[in-house]
């Protein structure tokens, strides 16, 4: 068994739960920023910038925890066909944050490794995260995967492709192919399966984001809007997740 975090939840009493029970990977949708911003009486842009911030205080607090991976989905290839002066200024955001941040993610021993269509951003974005890529890789705590110009459909797509290619040429058998093949071909290929998938803003959907591998997740929708989301919203998700039962299909008395 492993050690007892105790976590200080916002006028709540001490929370303590073994650290064996934590969710190994935690996915998390960020939707809400241009809507909190409006609320706000604020451009959409400066959502964005406000939840650069909520970022920081998520990743810190999952690395405080022990989360071992954590993915946060960026930028979609939906998002693509958003205004270009929105896309832009994402973009831009992306480049200065992942400079500014790779001092505190070597400080807290976070390792970052990007999943998507990578090769359709911008030269200095690819740039900037090859190098802060690079610079942790050897951080041997908490893995943050940023999706970024990522759709799971083209994920999946893709890797169908490759197989097909390889059972062409005669490197896969067809009678071969099962789910670990399949996990094999896929951007998240170095990552388990997600325990926990987090949405903000009361949106209740999956946007396109991890379909293969939320086969079993448990989902946990909040109102709050991404820049709103802190440490104390990432505890209460996962407060909710250790009070349900993860069957995979099998009986409550099997699992006793």
């Amino acid at each position: 068994m492993g050690g007892f975090h105790v976590v200080e939840i916002k006028k709540m009493n001490l929370q303590e739960f073994d650290s064996d029970e934590l969710p190994q990977h935690i996915a998390v949708i960020m939707d809400g920023n241009g809507r909190w911003a409006q609320q706000q009486g604020k451009n959409r842009l400066r959502g964005h910038e406000a939840g650069t911030k909520a970022v920081r205080k998520t990743v810190e607090a999952a690395a405080k925890l022990g989360i071992k991976h954590l993915t946060l989905y960026a930028f979609s290839t939906e998002n693509w066909n958003r205004p270009k002066i929105e896309v832009s200024t994402l973009m831009s955001l992306l480049v200065r944050n992942l400079r500014h941040e790779l001092r505190r993610m070597t400080k807290n021993n976070i390792r970052l490794s990007a999943i998507g269509s990578l090769d359709k951003l911008p030269k200095k974005v690819r740039e900037e995260l090859v190098e802060v890529i690079e610079k942790t890789k050897t951080n041997t705590g908490t893995n943050l995967t940023l999706a970024l110009s990522y759709g799971a459909r083209e994920e999946i797509k893709q890797a169908v492709i490759d197989i097909s290619k390889k059972v062409k040429n005669s490197i896969i058998n067809v009678e071969s192919i099962d789910e670990t093949i399949i996990n094999e071909h896929l951007y998240t290929q170095h990552l388990p399966d997600v325990d926990l998938l987090i949405r903000t803003s009361g949106e209740v959907r999956i946007s396109n984001f991890l379909l293969w591998q939320i086969a079993y997740a448990e989902l946990y929708f909040t109102d709050v809007m991404w820049p709103e989301f802190d440490e104390y919203e990432l505890h209460q998700a996962i407060n909710s997740y250790l009070k349900r039962e993860r069957r995979f299909g099998k009986t409550s008395e099997q699992l006793t």
